[in-house]
């Protein structure tokens, strides 16, 4: 036992000396991140920065779309839209292939001039002096894989007091991602160094998720045998000759009970931030199977009948976007307008058609084949597997739970009919393990907000004493 103990502080002290800036850095920066998040092009901005589409000059229907792309089963994704004065149909295949087919004569759309995205950026809301400022292959705010299909991009400043600047696709001239000068500046506080995000580490998500795994996984062992000493030298009935719980004074003593204090949670968030990079795919993944999703729509062949063009035009008024989708074998249109307000269409006829709750639920049973359908429920408000936080929920929402083995959920949209999402038990596992560990995503906290501000704060500000008194004395001894 004292070899042990010896070895336990041994460990924990020269670790600890290079782990304690990584703390820092992390307890700062979360708190940057409670405010600002790292940059994304919500569904929101992205329909604001469409024109309305020019339906009359769309001469081609969605078949031949689909047989122009080379497509022969009906894509993940499939919608209409305007590409400056010229409709385009966006097609995204399960392999996540992308293809842009012009809407007016049928040709492959790959490559967009700089003019054309200067375009595209005027009809930005925010757009004031639209200004190409660089042809930007990868950068800060680019760097994940999932704008591969989109690079080379341009990047475009709009010339107005926020600072906003887009990225533009030169393959499809869409616009992939926003940016403004508050959240580049704070990011740079934030995101980035809580997520040890530079460019040159983070191109390669593979090498950047073993690097940070490894560097959690360290700092975990200098935060466990941390609050272990803390509590093997802690005097609560028997105290030291001063009558002190703690042996140390000045800065040790700051570390001690600052630790006591504070350890659990920084052990807890140390732990779960190692769990949100799913090491050993321990955690099942929220999309939904190509499978499950066809049985779902009814339909996988790439055809979609289109009365929509001979249709009134007051229902086709203002959309931005037409999405192309089945339902239970019935073929929809959802049309979306620059204020997000959506709107269903039956697309073989082109009149009004609401989604009903009974469709949808008809329509679900069918998802996972093998599986009986054990709950139907309509969420008005949020709870702890639906809710509103880090980012954006949908309410209301239907809730379908099967009796599998792993008890899977699907969440979806009763206006489009659209599956939100897809949770099982290892999913509700993880919300548990990393977001009320990791964000103290709780109800009560999250229901008064102010209260999870305070405690995330008073949370931090204890971690923060744990890792500057940890450095102080780190320091010393490196001098000495």
């Amino acid at each position: 036992m004292r070899r042990l103990r010896r070895w336990l502080y041994v460990v924990h002290r020269w670790i600890g000396i290079g782990t304690c800036l990584l703390f820092a850095m992390w307890f700062m920066s979360g708190v940057v991140m409670m405010y600002v998040a790292f940059p994304q092009l919500t569904d929101t901005e992205r329909l604001m920065a469409l024109p309305p589409i020019v339906w009359d000059k769309v001469q081609v229907n969605p078949d031949r779309a689909m047989e122009a792309a080379g497509f022969t089963r009906y894509p993940r994704d499939l919608r209409l839209a305007m590409l400056n004065e010229e409709p385009v149909y966006r097609l995204l295949g399960w392999d996540g292939e992308r293809q842009t087919i012009s809407a007016v004569d049928g040709r492959t759309i790959d490559h967009v001039a700089p003019e054309q995205a200067l375009a595209v950026a005027r009809h930005h809301p925010n757009a004031v002096r639209p200004e190409l400022k660089d042809t930007v292959e990868r950068d800060q705010w680019s760097v994940t894989a999932r704008f591969d299909s989109l690079r080379p991009l341009y990047l475009v400043s709009l010339g107005d007091s926020d600072g906003t600047e887009l990225y533009i696709s030169s393959r499809n001239g869409e616009i992939a991602l926003d940016t403004t000068r508050t959240e580049r500046v704070w990011n740079w506080l934030g995101s980035i160094p809580h997520w040890i995000y530079p460019t040159v580490l983070r191109k390669d998500g593979a090498s950047w998720r073993l690097v940070v795994l490894w560097i959690s996984g360290v700092c975990m062992v200098t935060a466990v045998t941390g609050f272990w000493i803390g509590i093997l030298r802690m005097r609560l009935r028997r105290r030291y000759s001063d009558g002190a719980v703690t042996p140390y004074r000045g800065w040790m003593a700051w570390h001690h009970i600052a630790g006591l204090i504070g350890g659990i949670v920084v052990v807890t968030w140390t732990f779960s931030g190692w769990l949100s990079l799913n090491p050993g795919d321990l955690f099942s993944g929220r999309g939904t199977a190509r499978d499950a999703a066809v049985r779902y729509s009814g339909s996988e062949g790439p055809h979609m009948p289109l009365g929509l063009l001979s249709s009134s035009g007051e229902l086709r008024l203002a959309a931005v976007e037409a999405r192309f989708t089945w339902l239970g074998g019935q073929p929809l249109v959802v049309l979306s307008g620059r204020d997000g307000r959506r709107r269903t269409l039956d697309a073989a006829t082109g009149n009004a058609a609401p989604v009903s709750e009974q469709r949808i639920f008809e329509a679900a049973r069918l998802i996972l084949p093998n599986a009986a359908m054990t709950m139907r429920q309509r969420l008005e408000a949020p709870d702890a597997y639906w809710y509103s936080h880090h980012q954006q929920r949908v309410l209301p929402v239907l809730r379908a739970g099967f009796d599998d083995d792993a008890h899977t959920w699907f969440h979806i949209d009763p206006t489009t009919g659209d599956i939100l999402g897809r949770t099982d038990d290892s999913r509700r596992t993880y919300r548990w393990l990393f977001n009320a560990l990791h964000s103290f995503d709780f109800a009560l906290l999250l229901r008064y907000r102010p209260a999870w501000d305070v405690a995330v704060w008073l949370l931090s500000l204890a971690g923060l004493i744990v890792s500057v008194s940890g450095m102080v004395i780190g320091w010393r001894r490196l001098r000495q």
